[in-house]
């Protein structure tokens, strides 16, 4: 039995050692037993200093000023923007067939719940855009889903989780500025 044991540390350890060496950068997974190369001198050029992350969760560069709602077309997520640029709350959305144009937009109408243009019972409606007698706006499914909708509808609800349309229905009023970035 000890022998057993002693045999499966050995493979699962050797599996370990694999999936790490499978897994470092190319500057320490050599596999060449070779002692590293000894510089004579340092380098004369000073090493290029790496780019700096951007926080994915930042507030788009390109989104304006001021309060807003700033809506990702590409990333599917929303920001909840005060005056001072800050980033109040981000979320992810399900995105309609229908997508709005790019651009600086303004909340045109809402309402408390309704029946979307799928069947869904929703809530928190916020309208900013319409495309071709489609109106486009954010809502929440009332049972809380954010299904994919049929890609052949010709819908314009962008859908998020109850909490976030919550949180949109109390900060974006008729009249306040949403801008949609690519």
């Amino acid at each position: 039995m000890v022998a057993g044991l002693t045999a499966a540390a050995v493979v699962a350890v050797g599996v370990l050692a694999y999936q790490a060496s499978a897994n470092a950068p190319a500057s320490v997974a050599s596999s060449s037993s070779a002692a590293p190369k000894a510089s004579a001198s340092a380098s004369a050029q000073p090493s290029a200093k790496p780019k700096p992350v951007q926080d994915p969760l930042a507030v788009p560069a390109d989104s304006g000023s001021g309060e807003r709602v700033v809506y990702a077309l590409k990333d599917r997520r929303v920001w909840l923007v005060d005056g001072n640029g800050t980033a109040l709350r981000t979320f992810t959305v399900m995105p309609s067939p229908v997508s709005p144009p790019p651009g600086v937009h303004k909340v045109t109408s809402r309402s408390g719940t309704v029946q979307g243009s799928d069947g869904v019972p929703i809530e928190h409606v916020v309208r900013f855009a319409n495309v071709n007698d489609v109106a486009v706006g954010f809502s929440a499914a009332q049972d809380g889903s954010m299904q994919a909708p049929d890609p052949q509808s010709r819908t314009g609800g962008v859908r998020m989780k109850r909490a976030d349309g919550n949180a949109m229905w109390t900060f974006a009023t008729v009249g306040a500025k949403v801008v949609v970035v690519p």
